[in-house]
Order: C-alpha cells, then structure tokens, then sequence
C-alpha cells in the first residue's frame, strides 16, 4: 500500500501552487493563456481542482460564466463569475471563435459582462477575453449556442398569436399585431423594434452560396418599455419585398440602427406575411401560387437529396427505441403532448439525427396513435424530408447548413405559398414525399447492468463481476470506443459486496469528444463530464458537440448520439449504472470486447484479444478470465482520474483487480426466507436471483430485473418489420387503409359510374410484396348501376304487363256492359205498345 501511495505524494509535491505572489501572466505558474493544459508546476486542466493542483490564478483566467448558454441568435448578456474589476481603467473586449468581437462593459458591482454574437452555428464556441482594449486575450471560456427552439420562452420576445401574423393579408386576416415581452430581461427604459431579415444567395452548393441576416427597418423607436408593442402593418418598400423569412429584435433606443451583436431580445422566426407588398395584399392566393410554382422551377434544378436520406423507422415503436439515428421532433412530441401543427392525424414525428453527408438535408418520419407511419402519398399529414435539415449539420455557417433558417428558407416557406397559402400542396408533397421503410434495418443492441450483467449484440448471456476498468466496445471503421470502471458496492453496514457494477461509462468515436457518464458520489445521480470536464445541464438539456449530440434526460439518463449513427444510453439503476449500446447494421464483424462480436453468431461472443475463442459452454470462472482480458490500458483510457481516490484505485493500480476475488454464480447461497422472497420478486430471472443472492438485497435485484425487463422490451420493439411499401388507389377510385405492413390489407373502391377491373383488396405478404396488384377502374355501368338497370328494367316490364292487364280487363268489362244495354232496350220495345 505505501508503495501505491508514493506516485501520488509526488503528484501532489509537483503540482500543488506554491506560496507567495500570483505568478507573471503566460507565466507557467500562471493560467494565463494556458487553460486546459496540465504539465507545469500547476494545472489549468478541469481536473486540477479534485487533485488539489490548480494554479492559483485558474479563476481568473480559465472562465465561468453565467449564463452559460443562449440562441444563435445572439444578443445573451452573461456575467464572467469570480472576476471582478473595481476602477476598469480599460474597455473589454469578447472575441468569439478568434474572430467575432462584441463590446463588453463593467457593471457598478465590478462585474464583468459580455454580450453573445449573431451566429450561424450551433455548439460551443470558444471565446476569449481582453480587459485592455483588445490588445492581449489571456482570459478564455466557452460559450454554448443553441438552436432558437431550444432557447427559455422568457429569453425571446412573443408573437402574440402568431398564426395571425404569418397569415396576415390573406382573406379575413387583418387588423393589428402585438408583440410582448419580459422587460426584466432587458433593463432599459426606451427601446427600438427592428425588423430583420434573413436569406441565403448565390448558386446553391457553390462557393458563393452564403447565409445572412440583414437589419431592413424600425417598426418604432425610443418607445417606453412596457413589454408590449401593437402596430397596424403596413406594406414594405418594394426595396424590402425579396425577404419573406425574419425575426424582430428588441434592442435599447441608445443603439444606432442595425447596430450588431448588442443585448437584444429576438422573436422566432417567422414568415413574414405582414411585411408583404401590396400585391400580396391585393391577390395573396395568385402571389403565393406564382412563388410556389417559382420554387418548384429552382427545386427541379437542384441536385436529389431524397436519394441519401434515411428510411424511416416503420413502427412508432422502432422509431422511440432507434435513439441514435432518431430523436423527438420539437413540434410534434408525444412527450410534450403531441401537439402537431402541421401534422394533424400524428401524435408523434421524429427527425433523423445526423444530416445527411453530402447535401446537409433531414428526414421527418411520423406516426399515429397506432403506432403506423403517416405518407405523404395519402395525407398532407405526412411526414415530409428536409433538403436543410433542422438542426443544421457541421460545419454550420453556410446553406443548406445553418441550423433552423436553411430549413426555415428551403422547406418551411415553400410549405407557406403552397399549402397554406395557395391550393398548391400537391406540388409540394411531390418534391417532399415521405419515405416508406423498406429498406429499413432496426439497429442493435447489447446493454449492461446490475452486478454486472451482459447481454451482447448476438443475445449472449453472462455475469462478469470484476474490479477494474474494461473495454466495453471497441469497433474499426470509425474508431468506436466504449470503457467502464466497475467498483464494488458498500452495503448499508459500511462492507463491501463481493459483487460489482458499472459506476462510470465514456464513450469515443475517431477525433470526436470525449463523455463520459458516472455516478456521483454518495448521491445516486448522474453526472456528465466533457473532455474530463463537469458539465451543467441547469439551463439546456440538449448540446451539439464535436461528433456527437447529447441529451439528459430528468437528471437519470443520458444519451449520447454519434456521427455514425450509435447510440449510448447511460441510466441509474439501483446502486449502479445500466448501459444500452445500439449500433446500425454497417458494424456488423467489426465489434469486439465484452459487449461481444455483432455478426449473427453467438458462439464467438467470447472473443479474447489474441483473437482466440472460448466456447459458449465455458465455466463463470473461464469467463472471469475473459473479462479480464479486456481491461482497459492506461494509455488509451478514456476515463477521467480527477481525484485522490480515483488515482490511488485505477491510475495507478492494474486496470483488472488481480487480488478481488468475487462470487460466482454457482456459489451463491441464500436463507431459506431470503431465498422465498426472491423467488416471489425474481421468478425465472437468474440475474434477478442472483443479485440478491450476491448483495442480500432486494432492492439492487429489482434494480436489476427491471433493467433487464427494458432491454427485452427493446428488443422487442426492434424486431424487424416487413414492409410492401405504399399502394396506390386506383385512378377513378378510392382505397381504405394506410398501414402498408405484413399482414395489413387494403381495400379498393371505385367512384360513382366506373366498375372495379380486379381485386378488391390486397395483402401485404412475408415476402415484401402484395397479393394483388393495385385493380382499374374501368368507365361503364358499375355493378350498383348494373343492379339498377336490371331492376329498374324488371320494374318496367312489370308496370308494362300491370298495364296491359288492366286494360284487357277494362276492354272485356266494357263489352260485357255493351252487350247487357241491347238486351234491356230489346226487352223495354218488346214491352211497348204497338203503333
């Protein structure tokens, strides 16, 4: 033990800061232009404050900042933290990504402030900071820019209703508009309403094509902020029609118009009907439909994005579960309950993640409460793909990239002049149609969790309990890497289990960012580090990062999605981590470590470094040596040591604990109760029972069950699913049904005056294909008709005989009373006198 100990005595005699003045800045005692970098006789690393070995000056130089994030937009004030200048003898300057400089001030506390930037880009956005007119820039931090739509309503100013304002000139929509706004977050008494605009020029997929927003004019200026401004609009010079997409800002009446990067608050971007000429005004119907038809001429001119898009998920189900190629649509989450706007009939609609590679575009899928994908093909409804994608896609700055407003310019106002301004839809939905899921391949997935358990990509079970770190998941092609660190449990009266669990998870994938997922201490939460650096997630719960987004959800799970299309799933279950990999088919035999070979074949799972094989029969103690095998090296952990603790137990001691002996399955033993309560509480799951065995605890079994049950239930909702694709109705006719899937049937209808020329419905079979062909409707008699006919004919023929009946009988009535008349006039003369 003290041979352990003396490494770390003497990382602590190196970097912890001496006594005596603050070092020179640039100095190597000093943090001055050196934040992130760990040699010296002081760190500037994050990791420097739980080793005890920062610099002295690492507060004032290596930047905390509050608010840490806001809208591309620009225009967030946040306050650098544990800086303070009392008599600024010079002004500050904030330099983001090295060149975009915005005017920062000292407030009467001493506070230093800067002032975000309009940017083209989500992410964070280094910046740095100089408090002597821009002459040196010692001081540095990081600025997180996120999609407008993820930006707190209170931080924006509120197109109140803003349907109104976006359909304003259109028939019966007229009147004024009002826009509110929450005066405390912009503390000045006069402020100026601007109107900006925002468009992409030059040829599209050239290096001329550019994005910019643009100040156009002022709506009013140097009014009392109230929190709210009504206006009557008025058609814009006719210099201002060609912008139809834009935002408003808020800015302080002291700033010149158009002044750039000042505090402001924006509205959402909108389409801007009101702003519109007076030819709009005069025939907005004809107006929109000119536009529509003008973009449907440029869209047949661009290159076909449709063709590297992704198929959507065919279930609902597939589409919640695929989380690293799939994630909730803002504007129609079943989580947030399903409000879909331009989706009426979905209840949810998701987006891929990753853009597309070479044209930057995006896929929408979505789907009803049956869980069945909506198509264009059958409903305006449908799902529709982006040539911008919604999120944007690296590098940002440019078209079709920028995220929200190249989506905003080439699918959103197009969606505007077609379909809700002009009865052009179907040209739309011709040049957006939705993808069926033909070709759709549902990830895979291998998960971890309780004491530890593994289930591989192949469905391979096991239990490999060791102490150390190890290489969950390492993937060529893309560098893909997965490692752990499993500790043992201390029970409620202060021993050690002789089981372990996963208690940190960090995750790579080539010169992507490093995160890294773990368990706080003492605290049964989660807690996410970035390049070995702490996140915060008090203010956003989504960021963009280099390679990979991330998402927390509810402080217990989190999500990371890579470039390549993986997910890792990281969520707190009982007293350890479980963990859920899914990875798209392209890593098929190009897996390895303890989450096993994706190939299909389950007797190679256990696959050692060397490449030998041990077989599927092999003992938990055989298996104990597999696991060992995968321990992780110390030069390419992705793991952060960032305490005493974690140096003294993983740094600097084997990665694979030779000397933890733990229990192994066939060894556990349980009291007669202990044994009757788990079995009511575990059934037939061995890994269930065996947690309890191993931890004497009910509660870290049901952890584990319920963990296992969610990965079946996972597998199971990505079974692959046949499907035959869309059929189409026949000409002159209807169809019945919408689900194209095996074993689904569609019925087919013919319009009043045609007959139906095949079958009437189909089958989508296991093979992919239908049982009949899309039937005709031929022009004639249909069989309705047909049946009228030959009744109504029978009918006539009857009424004819009913007729002709009659009338025979009234001839012979007649004749028959003719013939009685003779008689009585014979019988009267007869009785006469005679002359």
């Amino acid at each position: 033990m003290k041979l352990s100990l003396l490494p770390w005595a003497l990382v602590l005699l190196v970097t912890a800061p001496g006594p005596g003045p603050r070092p020179a800045a640039g100095a190597q005692g000093s943090c001055s232009h050196r934040c992130g970098v760990q040699d010296g006789p002081c760190s500037c690393h994050p990791t420097c404050f739980g080793l005890a070995s920062c610099c002295s000056d690492i507060q004032d130089f290596c930047l905390e900042i509050l608010p840490y994030s806001g809208s591309i937009m620009g225009g967030k004030d946040f306050v650098v933290q544990h800086l303070n200048w009392s008599n600024p003898t010079d002004s500050v300057i904030c330099s983001f990504k090295e060149s975009i400089q915005t005017r920062g001030f000292v407030d009467s506390s001493g506070r230093v402030h800067c002032v975000s930037p309009l940017l083209y880009e989500t992410g964070r956005i280094p910046f740095t900071l100089s408090m002597d007119n821009g002459r040196s820039f010692p001081r540095s931090g990081t600025w997180l820019a996120v999609h407008p739509s993820k930006v707190s309503e209170s931080e924006k100013s509120q197109l109140v209703n803003e349907t109104h304002w976006q359909y304003y000139g259109t028939t019966s929509t007229q009147g004024n508009l009002t826009l509110t706004w929450n005066t405390l977050a912009l503390p000045t008494n006069s402020i100026t309403v601007e109107l900006w605009g925002y468009e992409e020029t030059g040829k599209p997929y050239s290096q001329e094509w550019m994005a910019a927003w643009s100040y156009l004019y002022s709506l009013a200026t140097s009014i009392t902020n109230s929190g709210s401004f009504t206006f009557t609009p008025k058609p814009a010079p006719q210099n201002y029609q060609r912008w139809k997409v834009g935002a408003l800002r808020i800015v302080n009446s002291k700033h010149h118009a158009g002044e750039k990067d000042v505090h402001a608050l924006w509205s959402n971007e909108h389409a801007l009907a009101w702003h519109l000429g007076d030819d709009f005004r005069a025939d907005p119907v004809a107006w929109a439909r000119a536009q529509c038809l003008a973009w449907e001429e440029l869209e047949d001119q661009l290159p076909n994005f449709l063709e590297e898009v992704p198929d959507c998920p065919c279930t609902l189900a597939q589409a919640q579960v695929d989380s690293g190629r799939f994630q909730a649509d803002y504007g129609c989450d079943i989580e947030h309950g399903s409000v879909c706007t331009y989706h009426p009939g979905a209840v949810h609609c998701v987006r891929s993640v990753q853009a597309s590679p070479l044209y930057g575009s995006g896929q929408q899928c979505c789907y009803t409460a049956a869980g069945t994908q909506l198509l264009t093909a059958d409903s305006t409804s449908g799902s529709t793909p982006d040539r911008g994608h919604d999120w944007g896609a690296p590098p940002y700055r440019v078209p079709p990239r920028v995220p929200g407003l190249s989506h905003w310019i080439y699918d959103v106002i197009s969606f505007y002049y077609c379909c809700l301004w002009a009865p052009e839809c179907s040209r739309y939905m011709q040049r957006r149609p939705s993808s069926d899921c033909r070709s759709y391949q549902p990830p895979r997935l291998a998960s971890a969790f309780g004491d530890p358990h593994f289930v591989t990509f192949d469905g391979t079970n096991f239990t490999f309990n060791g102490r150390g770190e190890y290489v969950l998941l390492e993937a060529s092609g893309t560098d893909l890497r997965v490692h752990a660190r499993a500790q043992t449990r201390m029970t409620p009266e202060g021993s050690q289990d002789r089981g372990t669990g996963l208690t940190a998870v960090a995750v790579r994938e080539g010169n992507s960012d490093v995160v890294e997922v773990r368990l706080r201490d003492g605290a049964g939460a989660l807690q996410v580090l970035l390049n070995q650096e702490v996140l915060s997630f008090k203010e956003q719960s989504w960021m963009d990062l280099k390679g990979m987004f991330l998402s927390v959800a509810a402080g217990d799970r989190v999500s990371v999605m890579l470039s390549s299309g993986t997910s890792l799933e990281v969520s707190v279950q009982g007293p350890f981590l479980s963990v859920a990999v899914l990875l798209p088919d392209k890593f098929l035999t190009h897996t390895r470590g303890l989450l096993g070979t994706l190939n299909d074949n389950p007797s190679d799972d256990f696959t050692l470094r060397s490449g030998q094989v041990l077989p599927p029969s092999s003992s938990s103690r055989e298996l104990f040596q597999f696991g060992a095998d995968w321990a992780v090296e110390n030069a390419s952990s992705l793991l952060t040591y960032d305490s005493k603790f974690l140096v003294e137990n993983f740094l600097l001691r084997p990665k694979h604990d030779p000397n933890f002996l733990p229990l192994f399955p066939e060894e556990t033993t349980s009291s007669p109760s202990q044994a009757s309560e788990a079995a009511k509480l575990c059934g037939d799951n061995n890994f269930c029972n065996f947690d309890v065995a191993a931890t004497g605890s009910l509660s870290v079994g049901n952890a584990t069950r319920l963990a296992h049950r969610q990965h079946l239930l996972r597998v199971q909702s990505l079974q692959p699913v046949v499907s035959c694709g869309w059929l189409a109705p026949p000409s002159n006719g209807h169809k019945e049904g919408m689900r194209y899937l095996v074993g689904s049937t569609i019925h087919f209808h013919c319009d009043s005056g045609y007959s139906l020329g095949g079958a009437e419905a189909s089958t989508c079979q296991a093979d992919g294909t239908w049982s009949r062909p899309t039937p005709t409707c031929q022009p004639g008699r249909s069989y309705a008709v047909l049946l009228g006919v030959i009744f109504g004919g029978l009918a006539v023929v009857a009424l004819v005989a009913l007729v002709y009946v009659l009338l025979h009988r009234r001839k012979s009535n007649r004749h028959r009373e003719e013939g009685g008349r003779v008689t009585t006039e014979a019988e009267i003369a007869g009785m006469q006198p005679q002359a």
